[in-house]
């Protein structure tokens, strides 16, 4: 009985095989090229390209958040496009634009001025500007968190040595300038990393575009006291005056504060500036001693 079984299993799946290849054998052959029929399309492959996020204006320099990305066919890759990588980053960001273009548009290294190129910072200056450099630190250069194309103030924070003045006037601070543009960190005009990122690191010198009259002043302040830098909105209004002194007897000019100010217990009891005279007292002989005051 198991024999009978085993040879009707063989006996079907020869059945089955023959008539899967009899089948397979009445198949047109598929169609070639050389029979005139269409081959299968190898599958497409993309790459994905650097492109500009938003509109990019003649002049500024490329921010790390100025760059977008697009994916497109690798056989139509346009002529000198970046593909998106860290090192096409780095060669990008920084650079000053040459021309105008529009959001989507493919950027290109040909319309980057590089930084290090001849006349790349003189190109970057406005008409008629200067570049002064400030020294700073991780807390008078905001953290390390000022890009190039920011605008700033700068602040000076000097003490003043006059023993004549009271405890609330002897630290004072005033803007020196307002609303300059930072042109570059260090040595190079952007890192191209992001901010926050391992990359990143905390500045020792800030190049701003100033004026020559400015010029003159930011070398002035470095002499006087510490320079800061604070960061404007994108969006500003105006500067405002600083409020009247709080410090007695002496009126404050516009956009100076005192330590006075800030700490209400240096101003208790500073009601004069004039300064103390100087006794001396002077003795002839046996008679009283007599008191000059000057």
């Amino acid at each position: 009985m198991l024999l009978r079984i085993t040879v009707f299993v063989m006996m079907s799946l020869g059945l089955l095989g023959f008539g899967t290849v009899a089948w397979l054998s009445m198949q047109p052959p598929a169609p070639s090229a050389a029979d005139g029929g269409q081959p299968v399309p190898p599958p497409v492959v993309m790459e994905t390209i650097l492109i500009a996020g938003r509109d990019l204006q003649a002049g500024a320099l490329l921010k790390p958040d100025d760059v977008g990305t697009a994916q497109v066919p690798h056989d139509k890759l346009p002529d000198g496009a970046a593909l998106d990588t860290s090192a096409s980053r780095r060669v990008l960001v920084g650079g000053m634009i040459r021309k105008r273009i529009t959001a989507g548009e493919t950027l290109l290294q040909r319309d980057m001025l590089r930084p290090g190129e001849h006349g790349f910072l003189a190109a970057v200056l406005s008409t008629g500007m200067r570049a002064a450099t400030i020294g700073v630190d991780a807390i008078t250069g905001s953290a390390g968190l000022i890009w190039p194309g920011d605008h700033v103030d700068v602040l000076l924070t000097h003490e003043l040595t006059d023993p004549n003045r009271s405890a609330g006037q002897r630290v004072a601070a005033e803007t020196v300038l307002a609303d300059v543009r930072v042109i570059a960190i260090d040595q190079q005009l952007v890192q191209g990393a992001a901010p926050g990122s391992s990359e990143a690191k905390s500045a020792t010198t800030v190049t701003l575009e100033v004026t020559g009259r400015q010029a003159e002043q930011v070398s002035v302040a470095t002499r006087l006291g510490r320079l800061s830098l604070v960061v404007r909105a994108a969006r500003t209004a105006e500067p405002e005056l600083a409020a009247p002194s709080s410090v007695k007897g002496d009126p404050q000019p516009p956009g100076i504060t005192w330590a006075g100010d800030v700490s209400p217990a240096l101003s208790i009891g500073a009601t004069s500036t004039k300064p103390i005279p100087n006794v001396v007292r002077i003795y002839r002989g046996n008679a009283d001693g007599q008191e000059y005051k000057f």
